[in-house]
């Protein structure tokens, strides 16, 4: 059977360029616009022409992208009230930017005609259908009509905010957008207002854009999927002003997943949480763990009662496979789990878990070091070295004797151009075989400087240590009422050789504790390759 498509308009570019913290360059917009055709988005708004010298940048080096499928939007608003459509700057700027179509937003909130705009309620609708009717004719593409504050305008006066409706269609408006810009409306609004807008309304399709200030932007957009909206606007991840706009991941897996719509091109779907991470990198921001569908803890199981229902039939506690959307299911190791969780986790690696004693062991010494400070749940490397351990496979590639840090004083560098400033020394010790290295060097910051001292110390016997890089690095505090007495848990995350894992150490002593998880972080990752290069070794992939 035929599914029924609904269109997907990205407006990350824009509006999710105006969220707090994101600034995205020239290059960011044109690297997003090609993953966004490489989704199978049907359109993307490329930014505001005239309103600054990147967005009509954007439109000039689009040109240069070779697009399969993505149509590029330019958006602005209607011509100012005192001129006409002809004599307007930022319309004449959207015609310039040549972009496959064109989409502008007016007034259909009675307030903002009368206190914004300041206009008669008549030449607003005049300037609607003019400026339709103008950028439609003149560069003789599709025009898509923003109805802004259309369900705040719809409930101060309904028949006004429907005319402002008519009047687009009226120019020729290709597709009419009915925005809640407050992001304040309720699911059941969204429902009476569509209803109200088709009934009196001739020809109209129309797309929905809403904001997320009330946290119902995901069912306010479905709500008025099931009404009859054939287009939906929002941005990956959700980013936007104040709140942020619909989050177009969770669209994308709600429509094509529960609803039966098509959105993207078949087996598209699967791409979504490549491009959610993407481009939660472009912005240098951690999303949230538990982003629906998406996030890395969308389909994490930590309670033990949870992970054997579900290692029994993903379906107990899986409201989708999670590869069906690209993302993994991870069985998190905490204080929490139970054997089911150490089995289903380690079961391809460690048959011996089956061994009740040993993973009683197991889970006896989790419990132990969590309530003293640890926590395991993302520290992968950490927790692998506890159960090598228990099962006799731990041996370490080499023995740390010690390390010291030394801070240079002031009067070492009296000159301020020095390569040295505010470097800090570390010497580290450790036993490889029988052969004792010390090594020293020089970094930003004392973890730093002993990564680096280690570095040296193993990379004659162990040239693989050059491809472990530092990821991320966390300190919280654990018992805050000891105050500088406190406990510190460290948290290291690193790559190494396509994979990423993290590494955990406590103490009082924070530069004490982050060695202990910079150790094991080397431990971890030469007990990987060696086990890996064995299996090359034995003819195993």
């Amino acid at each position: 059977m035929d599914r029924k498509k609904i269109e997907i308009y990205d407006t990350t570019l824009r509006d999710g360029n105006q969220g707090e913290g994101v600034n995205l360059s020239l290059a960011d917009k044109l690297e997003i616009t090609q993953a966004l055709d490489d989704l199978g988005v049907d359109y993307v708004e490329g930014g505001w022409p005239g309103s600054n010298p990147k967005d009509d940048a954007f439109f000039v080096s689009v040109r240069d992208l070779d697009l399969k499928h993505l149509k590029i939007s330019a958006f602005g608003s209607t011509h100012r009230a005192e001129v006409d459509p002809e004599d307007d700057f930022f319309l004449a700027k959207l015609v310039a930017a040549d972009a496959d179509i064109t989409c502008i937003f007016g007034k259909s909130w009675d307030l903002h005609v009368e206190q914004a705009l300041r206009i008669s309620p008549e030449r607003n609708l005049e300037m609607i259908t003019g400026s339709v009717q103008y950028l439609a004719e003149t560069t003789g593409k599709p025009c898509f009509y923003d109805a802004e504050h259309f369900f705040d305008g719809f409930k101060s006066d309904p028949g006004y905010a429907i005319a402002t409706v008519q009047a687009a269609v009226d120019g020729g408006a290709a597709r009419v957008i009915l925005c809640d810009t407050n992001g304040g409306v309720m699911p059941y609004e969204v429902a009476h207002a569509i209803r109200e807008v088709r009934k009196e309304t001739s020809g109209v399709k129309l797309g929905i854009h809403v904001h997320n200030d009330g946290g119902l932007a995901v069912a306010n957009t479905l709500r008025a999927i099931e009404e009859g909206a054939i287009q939906v606007h929002g941005t990956i991840n959700g980013i936007g002003e104040r709140c942020g706009n619909v989050d177009l991941t969770s669209i994308l897996g709600n429509l094509e997943l529960k609803m039966g719509y098509l959105c993207l091109p078949e087996g598209h779907i699967s791409s979504l949480t490549n491009i959610s991470r993407k481009i939660w990198e472009y912005l240098g921001i951690s999303g949230p763990s538990g982003q629906p569908f998406v996030g890395p803890s969308a389909f994490a199981h930590k309670g033990g009662v949870h992970v054997s229902a579900v290692q029994r039939n993903p379906e107990t506690y899986e409201h989708i496979a999670p590869e069906l959307v690209g993302n993994a299911r991870k069985i998190l190791i905490s204080e929490l789990s139970g054997g089911a969780n150490l089995r289903a986790k380690l079961a391809n690696r460690y048959p011996e878990l089956e061994d009740a004693k040993i993973v009683k062991a197991i889970l006896e010494e989790v419990q132990d070091r969590e309530h003293s400070g640890y926590s395991f749940e993302n520290a992968d490397g950490s927790f692998d070295l506890v159960v090598r351990r228990h099962l006799g496979k731990y041996n370490p590639c080499f023995q740390p004797v010690y390390f010291r840090i030394y801070s240079p004083s002031n009067e070492d560098h009296s000159d301020s151009d020095s390569d040295s400033d505010g470097l800090i020394e570390a010497s580290v010790k450790v036993k490889i075989g029988e052969m004792v290295k010390l090594c020293a060097a020089e970094g930003h910051g004392p973890v730093d400087a002993l990564n680096k001292a280690v570095q040296q110390s193993l990379v004659e016997d162990y040239p693989v240590v050059l491809d472990l890089h530092l990821l991320d690095f966390s300190v919280k505090v654990i018992n805050s009422t000891e105050e500088t007495a406190a406990k510190v848990r460290v948290y290291l995350e690193h790559s190494f050789q396509g994979g990423i894992f993290g590494t955990i150490g406590v103490n009082v002593d924070i530069i004490k504790a982050s060695w202990n998880a910079l150790v094991e972080a080397y431990q971890y990752a030469l007990l990987q390759h060696i086990e890996f290069v064995g299996e090359l070794t034995n003819g195993k992939k």
